[in-house]
């Protein structure tokens, strides 16, 4: 009988523990002032705070590479498809002249990540589902900002395409 009771009454007393722990544990709720009312100061310094966020908005330039990336998928030593990728970089809006400079060794290293992506089954199945995508966002991401420093917010999939051959 006690068997059959003990799973009943440990419940009971874990839920009870539970949101009595989340009753204590919980923040102080918040004041809220009238519009009339408060000090008017403090209004004023909400104000500069939200100028302040405004001014420290970044605002991001896109530069395209240019040309799409063409990368062979083999399987079982024979070609089984092509996937083609269109990448755009998003940057500090002083990069343009780096990029295109820097674009010939860009090109070459995110072709390695592509292959690397391509030999690792990145490119089979639903290749396109969000968590396949991740890990080559990032791969690109910190491929570029190896090279061309943290002016390199992200790397952008503009298009990409598989074509089964």
């Amino acid at each position: 009988m006690l068997s059959k009771l003990l799973p009943v009454i440990l419940l009971i007393v874990g839920t009870a523990g539970g949101i009595g722990a989340g009753i204590v544990m919980a923040p102080a709720p918040e004041e809220h002032v009238e519009e009339g009312g408060g000090d008017p100061a403090e209004k004023g310094d909400d104000h500069h705070e939200e100028i302040a966020e405004d001014e420290n908005k970044i605002e991001y330039h896109y530069i395209k590479i240019q040309n799409q990336f063409v990368v062979p998928v083999v399987e079982r030593e024979e070609l089984a498809s092509l996937v083609v990728v269109s990448l755009s970089l998003e940057t500090l809006p002083d990069m343009e002249a780096k990029v295109h400079a820097y674009e010939p060794k860009l090109r070459d290293e995110f072709l390695q990540v592509l292959f690397d992506h391509a030999n690792m089954g990145g490119f089979r199945g639903a290749f396109t589902r969000s968590d396949m995508l991740e890990p080559l966002r990032t791969a690109l991401r910190e491929t570029a900002q190896k090279h061309l420093g943290q002016n390199i917010h992200d790397v952008l999939i503009l298009e990409i395409s598989r074509q089964d051959v």
